[in-house]
């Protein structure tokens, strides 16, 4: 589910036209009311010697809307913390008592989250006192949906080898699936069967992915990959320099926030 406005953006015409009408019009006699045409041709001008006035009207509505955005997720982190940060379906990769929690939602299947892997290692490798957790969230396929599964069994059975598992499977090339994701699993020399069994496993694998989409929808993502960090979300691929610069200002306020914990 995706926060939205009620006025979309073609709503704001009528809206605008009502404003400058009431901005522009001359003061009608008494027994001179314009008529219809007349206010028409009024707004219509106005915008045709000002269209500036519609791109900043546009500009205030996307504001608007961006910013109420920001805060329902800002409620919905709070409301979600500890499933968000805490839970025991999720990955949990350096440090364990970090200062700062960054939290990834991935699918296996997307291009972008390839390209984040990177992101995510140098995080890791840079920051020694960063705490990131994986969130398992199959959105693309069917195979985005078995490989997970296979990831959350290798979670269970085998979590020293996860995060080998996890840069084999997103860093390779073609499409994710339950044969390519049991194919790494042997690889790093783990028991395919036992993994395989474990990923079948219904009532300890649907869980972790259906808290999951109660989180996405809480927090109204809808893509891969997105972020949250201290009590924001970050949608896309936004690359490391711009995620450092969250995680500093998460760093840097959150003592004082009294919130999320971790921040």
């Amino acid at each position: 589910m995706m926060f939205r406005l009620p006025l979309s953006r073609l709503a704001l015409v009528p809206v605008l036209a009502g404003g400058l009408f009431a901005a522009t019009a001359p003061a009608p006699a008494a027994d001179a009311a314009l008529s219809r045409p007349e206010i028409e041709k009024i707004v219509h001008d106005y915008i045709v010697e000002h269209p500036e006035v519609v791109e900043e009207a546009m500009a205030a509505l996307d504001k608007k809307h961006n910013e109420q955005i920001a805060e329902q997720q800002k409620t919905a982190i709070a409301d979600k913390a500890a499933m968000i940060f805490d839970s025991p379906n999720q990955v949990v990769l350096g440090n364990p008592k970090g200062d700062v929690t960054l939290v990834e939602f991935f699918d296996y299947n997307c291009g972008f989250c390839k390209q984040a892997l990177p992101d995510m290692l140098g995080l890791l490798n840079e920051d020694k006192n960063l705490r990131f957790v994986l969130k398992e969230f199959p959105v693309l396929s069917a195979g985005s949906e078995e490989a997970a599964r296979v990831a959350i069994a290798v979670n269970r059975i085998a979590p020293d080898k996860y995060m080998e598992f996890h840069k084999r499977l997103l860093g390779g090339r073609g499409p994710a699936n339950k044969q390519k994701a049991l194919d790494v699993v042997a690889e790093i020399g783990l028991d395919k069967a036992k993994i395989e069994l474990a990923s079948n496993d219904i009532p300890t694998v649907l869980p972790a992915l259906q808290e999951t989409r109660v989180i996405a929808e809480g927090l109204g993502l809808n893509g891969t990959p997105s972020y949250v960090v201290g009590r924001s979300v970050i949608p896309g691929a936004i690359g490391i320099d711009r995620l450092k610069q969250k995680i500093a200002e998460v760093r840097n306020t959150c003592t004082a926030d009294g919130g999320v914990k971790p921040c």
